[in-house]
């Protein structure tokens, strides 16, 4: 493959973008709409005894199903055994995993260079007597720390580093230990790369990144095959009460229909913008695993679909990323990343990653990537005076 967003895989029935716009639509009713709208709902009527359909808004709503339904299609296409649960947010979704599977007594395998309220999520986990073990993403490091462990969390591309480790890799050395699989799959979306077919027993993400795209929800979800880990995942949802408003749940599936053509603009404008970062005559530290120059493009290049939106670099002071940024025109200041509007970060400033000061984490959005281009260069130059 050369620097392009492409990838590989067998694709089963309809293509990626027929699959997103038509995922989880209700078979078609006569003067209905064809994407019902919100259910709005806290209890529905229930004579009789309490079986089968919806009863209450902290179990079940029409809405989520929808959803679920529609983020199953995309992660587990042709899976019939998959299940996909809705939340509240990513974390909410990460949670549910985490605290669903493991007991006091067990080990956990985190990446040490994963999203940055990781962290406070160990310190949880060892109040509970949980066994926190880490090691980096990159070089499929994890391997070295499997034994014993009751669950590998992988975060691939990593989060803000993106290094790539090898999932299928991981995954069966995880299973030949006995350990559960889970992945962080928000950066690549499930257009980018489907870690169920790469071995994972859990695809886990945050879904107010790209998959929905627009910066206006918070959103989770967890996709998992195995029926008695899903259940315990849905009873950690039930017992917390994490669920998405319908409102919200609603908004993102009507944001998936665009899916594939956000993904691909921004992967492509992404891979212009490292190209152009690359070629700058500062050494900028780039990295993008779409780039054939990265130390991850090989692994990236074999398991992932497109390789995403976000692109990082550093700058060599604090004070110069924070110039670069004010230059910038056409690119928020803000976190988070994955909509069409492109932003950017010194993400040093939340203190939660090990990186340099002038580290920026830059999410491209669906501007034209020439005039992306532009303004990233332009501000580089304004920024070095």
């Amino acid at each position: 493959m050369s620097d392009s967003a492409g990838g590989t895989g067998a694709e089963r029935g309809f293509g990626e973008g027929t699959r997103a716009v038509r995922a989880g639509l209700p078979e078609p009713v006569k003067h209905e709409p064809t994407l019902p709208g919100p259910v709005f709902a806290a209890h529905f009527h229930l004579p009789g005894d309490p079986t089968g359909g919806y009863a209450y808004g902290r179990d079940e709503n029409p809405t989520w199903t929808h959803l679920e339904r529609a983020i199953g299609e995309l992660e587990a296409p042709g899976q019939d055994a998959a299940e996909a649960l809705v939340f509240a947010s990513g974390m909410a979704a990460i949670s549910s995993v985490l605290f669903s599977q493991l007991r006091a007594g067990d080990a956990v395998v985190l990446p040490s260079d994963g999203y940055q309220v990781l962290p406070l999520v160990r310190q949880q986990l060892e109040a509970f007597g949980i066994e926190v073990r880490t090691a980096p993403t990159g070089g499929d490091a994890q391997l070295g720390v499997l034994d014993g462990a009751k669950l590998l969390w992988i975060e691939t591309p990593s989060n803000p580093g993106l290094d790539v480790c090898d999932v299928r890799r991981l995954a069966d050395a995880a299973h030949e230990r006995g350990a559960l699989v889970a992945v962080d799959n928000t950066l690549a979306t499930p257009l980018g790369q489907r870690p169920l077919e790469l071995g994972a027993d859990f695809s886990v993400a945050s879904g107010t990144k790209q998959l929905t795209g627009h910066g206006d929800i918070l959103l989770g979800y967890v996709v998992g095959r195995d029926a008695e880990a899903m259940a315990a995942v849905r009873r950690w949802r039930k017992i917390v009460g994490a669920i998405p408003g319908p409102m919200e749940a609603w908004l993102a599936h009507r944001s998936i229909a665009t899916l594939q053509m956000r993904v691909d603009r921004q992967n492509a404008g992404a891979l212009k913008v490292a190209q152009a970062l690359r070629d700058w005559p500062e050494e900028l530290g780039v990295r993008y695993p779409g780039l054939m120059s990265d130390p991850s493009y090989k692994i990236a290049s074999e398991q992932m679909h497109r390789y995403g939106c976000v692109v990082s670099f550093t700058l060599p002071t604090r004070a110069r990323a924070d110039r670069f940024l004010d230059s910038l025109r056409l690119v928020d200041d803000a976190t988070s990343f994955g909509g069409v509007r492109s932003t950017a970060e010194r993400r040093g400033r939340w203190g939660g990653d090990a990186v340099p000061e002038g580290f920026i984490r830059l999410s491209v959005g669906a501007e034209d990537p020439a005039d992306l281009v532009a303004d990233v260069l332009r501000a580089l130059d304004e920024s070095a005076r």
